[in-house]
């Protein structure tokens, strides 16, 4: 049968940063640390790295939920880091890439095919935060132990140090002494950061800031630095989580997509047409689709939901970032007398400590194909069909439902059976009416 032409008449937008919510963060790079019995778990997360040649800037998003009084966190780190390289950020630049890389829903609407045939029309429409500094004290040692404070100081409403370290136990005492509670399991998981000499980022709430600037929130921590490291530390974040986590790294180039090195990276399903009543259950639909792509590569792979350049999309899920809000997000090398271009690559994980062991190696390509996570739906012409072509119509959409049943199915946990009795197939509406009878 021949297809008819739909009529492209609304995109519907789901950030995935709301599938997983409530997301206590920064599960990806370091624990927290508590001066209480507060106990903290993590199950979802978001960073940005834009990177060019060795040049890194991080953006940790933070939606913490436990009391401000508590909050702390360690983060190894590879270089030490002075009070220019880290600064607070904006929630909102999160919440723009968040929505720019989204997985989509499409939706479309069929013509009447009695109608002459319209043309088909398809596609999408197409300053930082302040920051608070004081001057840093004076690096401390404590030989006993083999800590160093390398830096100290306050950015926002945090007070940062960056500590060197010999062995594990001694950081261990070092943080027990000066107040904090190490969740169990921590001791054992800073050994090979110390091996490998990194260093140690610890930031908790400066009070005093916190409420003299009536802050909502605790803002994104940004830090920039230059190394050839190309990693995202995962493992000390585990020690907070109950259960497997969930992390969404947005990784911004001028090169091209940006990969894994030593994990595998599948491409999400995508471009499958699906029933129309999944609109109204798009957050469930995604949930079951990914937890049964993530078992059917048994646990041991991330996903790509989007590789696009961020000047332009089709379909858009939101406008293109501006160049002010892509500084915000670390992109560094606008206006730089060369092409500014930022490819972004949007790359999922679901983890725990046995199928994840190592912490996260990346590279940049100069790889511009372009990749989206899309779902379609197709809406049917429900009016008077009083036409041969009419009933061809009918007889192809049976066919079509038919299919998109059997997709989602395919692409969930859900029970065929269920799908069957949800959907409002077409060929029923119509096959009691005088007109179809004739």
């Amino acid at each position: 049968m021949i297809k008819i032409p739909r009529l492209l008449l609304v995109f519907w937008l789901i950030l995935v940063a709301l599938i997983f919510a409530p997301t206590p963060v920064w599960a990806f790079c370091g624990f927290y640390v508590a001066k209480a019995d507060t106990s903290l778990y993590n199950q979802a997360s978001q960073v940005i790295l834009a990177r060019d040649g060795n040049r890194t800037v991080m953006t940790m998003a933070n939606d913490y939920q436990g009391a401000v009084k508590d909050f702390a966190l360690v983060v190894p780190v590879p270089v030490v880091l002075s009070q220019e390289q880290v600064w607070v950020g904006s929630g909102s630049i999160i919440e723009r890439i968040d929505g720019f890389s989204a997985p989509r829903l499409v939706e479309y609407f069929d013509e009447d095919p009695c109608s002459p045939p319209l043309p088909q029309a398809r596609g999408g429409t197409r300053g930082g935060a302040d920051v608070m500094l004081e001057s840093a004290a004076a690096p401390q040692d404590d030989s006993s132990l083999g800590i160093t404070i390398e830096s100290q100081f306050t950015v926002g409403e945090y007070d940062i140090l960056i500590l060197s370290a010999k062995e594990s136990d001694g950081l261990e005492t070092w943080l027990i002494q000066n107040g904090y509670k190490i969740p169990p399991g921590a001791a054992s998981l800073l050994q090979p950061y110390i091996r490998q000499n990194m260093k140690f980022f610890v930031a908790k709430v400066n009070l005093a800031e916190f409420n003299q600037k009536e802050f909502q929130s605790l803002s994104p921590l940004v830090m920039a630095y230059e190394s050839p490291r190309f990693m995202l530390p995962i493992r000390l974040g585990m020690v907070n989580s109950q259960q497997d986590q969930d992390l969404i790294v947005y990784l911004l180039s001028p090169k091209g997509e940006t990969e894994l090195v030593n994990y595998r990276t599948v491409k999400i399903p995508s471009d499958l047409e699906i029933p129309e009543f999944v609109k109204d259950e798009f957050v469930g639909f995604y949930k079951s689709m990914f937890q049964k792509v993530y078992e059917r590569h048994q646990k041991k792979v991330a996903f790509l939901e989007y590789a696009w350049n961020m000047s332009n999309c089709d379909p858009c899920s939101a406008e293109p970032l501006t160049d002010e809000e892509l500084k915000q997000a670390g992109v560094f090398w606008l206006n730089s007398g060369r092409a500014s271009n930022v490819f972004i690559s949007r790359i999922h994980l679901r983890y725990a400590r046995d199928n994840f062991p190592e912490d996260l190696q990346f590279q940049e390509t100069a790889n511009q194909q372009l990749f989206q996570g899309r779902y379609v739906i197709t809406h049917p012409y429900r009016g008077e069909l009083k036409c041969e072509a009419g009933k061809d119509y009918v007889i192809s959409m049976r066919e079509q439902q038919e299919q998109e049943v059997q997709n989602l199915a395919e692409l969930t946990n859900w029970k065929i059976e269920d799908i069957r009795r949800r959907v409002d197939f077409l060929s029923q509406a119509v096959e009691n009416r005088p007109w179809w009878r004739r």
